[in-house]
């Protein structure tokens, strides 16, 4: 017998399990998908206020979602209109279902074939509504990449200063002609896809037929694509307009810019254009009410046609046939507008032009006057010197020293040009085994210290002398670093977890490793498990959350490479290719050189291979390595484009007067706009339109020989040297010019890097009557010259690699000074050691061990009488009596020692004495 139970039925414990297990698992869904959508956002708020930019941060994606917004609402309220008008208009001509049409009864009747049961069934309101915000969220993605574009426009600054054909303020090419073209693409696009919408609409319903016997077009479709074609034209005839000041923007091979065709028959066609678009837009709005497709017909080959003949052919014609006969007379005024509107949107009207006498008649005075430019000659390339730190102070295969930066620093009371080179750490060089995520994340974090030497000074191995070495760095002559750890520099990396459960790999020694804590504010706070859970999700690394080594006082270190770094906060500004490390209060700082560039300032020549054609360095900006912060100081608030930013950002740039003075000593003019302006001005130094217009002096970079046996152009090198007139040494970036198809030397081009004449450039430019060697003349004066080219062959068949290092022009006083190095490496060796240097003046070449031997045997020789031995160590032995040639070689002696102490005024004295000495002597020999 079995007994019932009353009441409410019971639910077992396992089922309330599996619903509980069914809703959590719905949940974490939905959070999941949540997560996928704002994860990114989320992660990106946390860093930009962990940064202190949260302010950008929210003006950048309010901006976004602004034009989005717009963008997305427009184009699908203009694309759902279109739609449903279309649909509106082909149902009544249709007459769309019968009175009393069943549904059920249709569904059971014999299927109809797709046309038709897309046509009679498809839901076609959700349709249409559906498939516009589709085409919409489409278009407005493509459009929010014009966010800086329109917040430009918004807040734009004046320039100051007007074109001279429509005189507009330059600012409304810079910031208001970009958004115009950007509306005016939209709407080009938003017509297009309507007409394909409202078209397909047509088609499916059966207005619009294409086939083999029968082509026809309904009434009512012929209305519709009337009106978006008179729409279309009238935005042609604002496109026309907006082509006005395009021309400002050709280039007919002599005139970039405006030209005489383009002023005198371009504007008058355009505006013949706007007035045949106009026509054709009446015509075609006109033609809703005619319904004929041959008026829209004629209208379109009215307008293409004539578009064609009067933009193409007549202005091709009249430029052959009229201008070009008489080319520099028509073109002369739009020539001068070109060079001055290229030389203002470059700065290249800045460059203060002086002569250069090259004369040759520099002597050990003029060299102990100008110490602080011969102690500072760069003897060390790139390169070599790049290999030479990896093999001495990589220390471990996971440190890497990755870019070499030249710079200057006050050591003791000496102004001394020095390289550097951090030391960071590249966990990739791990070994594939030791590659674990505790080890890639948490353990191997950070690089440690940097290495620094002398540009010109070596060890008597021919290895540099190191003033920054070692692991912790030891300053042996250079800046002390009391903060050496390095987690933000040029190496691309990971994320890595701050203030773990267990300590950093800090650095080794010997075979123990030494551990430490990060004791910095960078990264982004870990508390709370969903912040770990958001990150976890955005790296797709569950560890993350598992991991006991994180807690709620860890930091997450993301976006660790500066340029990455930088680029996310700014993405509007244009950042120079060399970063480089200034060590400063014992801290290590990255110093790194951002532009505002624009493509639309007015008859400006675009740069070489560059989409720009007006560019400032109007930014300075520090990232520190230990904590990440990223400072931007603004240096050019005259920048228009700068200006503007400052109006969109208020808290992005801070004034440069606060950057602390010691950071203030190390900025340097970038490479990237020197090199720019460098380019620009061998054509546009040039102001004379006959002569720019000739081509007559045009210049180019010197060449010089490269590995291969070919020969590529010189590059911009940082020097310190004193200015013919000046009083004292300063910090340049500079170039040699040469006649264009010529190797003889023509002039320098210099940037003033110091305070308080930084950012002024000079050109001295060379008289052009007197022939100067140029570098690749040098160069070939260097292999004709027997000695060095039997000494450089015998190295090369004794197992060794002899490396030539680049030539240096160094001008001194108003003369010219070439250097250059020479090193040896042993063929299956990769440390190249300075074994040699090569040093040229007039007609002169020598190669001694040091910088110092060569500039005693140059000047020597150069100095010397006609009659009196060429070289240093033949004038000893040229005594016709002992008594002379004793105190001969005594003085040689003097001046040697005295050369080796660094006294170049004794030195010369000496040295005379001895000129003197030896003439008297020779006087006397030929006397008997």
């Amino acid at each position: 017998m079995s007994i019932g139970i009353t009441g409410p039925e019971r639910k077992s414990p396992g089922r309330n399990a599996v619903v509980g297990l069914i809703v959590t698992g719905i949940f974490a869904g939905i959070c999941l998908i949540i997560l996928a959508i704002v994860g990114d956002l989320l992660v990106d708020w946390m860093w930009f206020s962990a940064v202190g930019y949260s302010q950008v941060f929210w003006t950048t994606i309010g901006a976004k979602a602004g034009v989005f917004s717009v963008v997305f609402v427009a184009t699908a309220v203009i694309l759902w209109a279109n739609a449903r008008l279309a649909l509106f208009l082909v149902r009544r001509q249709r007459g769309w279902l019968p009175p009393g049409f069943d549904w059920k009864l249709a569904a059971t009747a014999t299927p109809p074939d797709l046309f038709e049961f897309i046509r009679d069934r498809l839901p076609w309101p959700l349709t249409i509504a559906g498939s516009a915000g589709l085409l919409a969220l489409l278009v407005a993605w493509g459009e929010v990449g014009n966010w800086s574009v329109i917040l430009q426009f918004l807040y734009q600054m004046p320039y100051g200063a007007h074109d001279p054909l429509f005189d507009k303020d330059i600012g409304f090419y810079l910031f208001s002609l970009p958004g115009y073209i950007a509306i005016k693409n939209w709407a080009m696009l938003t017509l297009f896809m309507s007409a394909l919408f409202a078209g397909l609409i047509y088609w499916l319903h059966g207005a619009i037929e294409y086939q083999a016997q029968r082509q026809s077009i309904s009434p009512t479709a012929i209305a519709h694509g009337s009106a978006l074609l008179g729409l279309f034209f009238a935005v042609k005839a604002l496109s026309y307009v907006l082509d006005r000041y395009l021309l400002l923007y050709g280039n007919n091979g002599v005139v970039v810019g405006a030209g005489y065709t383009d002023i005198h028959v371009g504007l008058p066609v355009l505006w013949l254009l706007v007035g045949l678009s106009s026509i054709a837009a009446f015509a075609a709005c006109a033609n809703a009410r005619v319904r004929t497709y041959r008026l829209p017909a004629a209208a379109i080959v009215l307008l293409f046609g004539g578009a064609f003949l009067l933009s193409g052919v007549i202005p091709g014609l009249f430029q052959r046939f009229y201008v070009s006969p008489n080319e520099l007379e028509w073109e002369r005024p739009y020539i001068e507008r070109n060079i001055k509107l290229t030389r203002e949107a470059y700065n290249l009207d800045r460059i203060a032009a002086k002569p250069f006498p090259a004369e040759q008649n520099l002597t050990f005075k003029t060299l102990e006057a100008n110490k602080a430019t011969i102690e500072n000659i760069r003897l060390w390339d790139w390169q070599p010197l790049s290999d030479t730190y990896a093999q001495l102070q990589e220390i471990r295969t996971y440190y890497k020293l990755r870019d070499l930066d030249v710079d200057r620093y006050w050591l003791g009371s000496t102004y001394q040009s020095v390289m550097l080179s951090a030391r960071e750490l590249k966990s990739s060089l791990l070994p594939p085994n030791a590659q674990t995520w505790v080890n890639l994340h948490v353990l191997f974090t950070h690089g440690n210290g940097a290495v620094m030497s002398p540009v010109t000074q070596k060890s008597g191995e021919g290895l540099p002398l190191l003033y920054l070495r070692d692991i912790p760095p030891v300053a042996d002559g250079g800046p002390e670093i009391r903060e050496p750890r390095i987690y933000y520099g040029q190496e691309k990396s990971e994320y890595v977890i701050v203030k773990g459960t267990t300590p950093e790999f800090d650095y080794p020694k010997g075979k123990e490793n030494v551990y430490a804590a990060y004791g910095g504010s960078g990264g982004i706070s870990l508390r709370g498990m969903l912040r770990r859970l958001i990150f976890a999700h955005h790296f797709n690394d569950v560890n993350l959350l598992l991991s006991d080594y994180v807690t709620d006082d860890s930091r997450i270190m993301i976006r660790r490479n500066i340029r990455e770094r930088v680029h996310m906060i700014a993405p509007f500004l244009s950042l120079d290719h060399d970063p480089y490390l200034v060590i400063s209060e014992g801290r290590m700082f990255w110093m790194q050189d951002a532009y505002t560039t624009s493509e639309y300032f007015p008859s400006a020549q675009p740069a070489p291979d560059l989409n720009l054609n007006y560019i400032r360095n109007s930014v300075k900006i520090v990232i520190d390595a230990y904590n990440g912060t990223v400072d931007f100081y603004l240096i050019d608030p005259e920048d228009p484009i700068a200006a503007t930013y400052q109006r969109i950002f208020p808290g992005l740039f801070k004034p440069f007067a606060v950057m602390p003075p010691d950071l203030q000593k190390h900025i340097r003019y970038p490479e990237d706009l020197f090199l720019i302006q460098a380019q620009l001005y061998q054509t546009y130094h040039m102001e004379a339109a006959d002569v720019f217009y000739n081509r007559e002096d045009l210049w180019q970079f010197p060449r010089q020989p490269t590995s291969d046996g070919g020969a590529a152009p010189m590059v911009p090198y940082y020097i310190i040297m004193r200015l013919p007139g000046e009083a004292q040494a300063e910090f340049f970036i500079m170039i040699p010019m040469v006649p264009s198809r010529r190797d003889n030397m023509i002039a320098w081009l210099a940037a003033r890097c110091d305070a308080p004449d930084y950012g002024k450039l000079i050109v001295y430019e060379f008289p052009k009557e007197k022939l100067v060697y140029g570098p690749f003349q040098i160069e070939a004066r260097i292999h004709q010259n027997t000695e060095i080219s039997q000494q450089i062959s015998l190295w090369n068949q004794m197992g060794s690699r002899v490396i030539r290092g680049n030539l240096l022009v160094i001008p001194i006083e108003n003369s010219i000074l070439y250097i250059s190095p020479l090193y040896l490496r042993a063929e299956q060796g990769h440390l190249p050691e300075l074994k040699r240097v090569i040093a040229a003046y007039g007609e002169h070449v020598v190669m001694k061990e040091t910088l110092a031997e060569a500039l005693s045997a140059l000047f020597i020789e150069t100095n010397a009488s006609p009659t009196s031995p060429s070289t240093a160590t033949e004038m000893p032995r040229a005594s016709p009596a002992e008594s002379g040639a004793q105190e001969a070689l005594d003085r040689y002696n003097r001046a040697m020692e005295l050369l080796r102490s660094g006294d170049w005024g004794g030195f010369g004295k000496e040295i005379d004495a001895m000129r003197d000495l030896l003439e008297k002597m020779s006087r006397q020999s030929a006397g008997h």
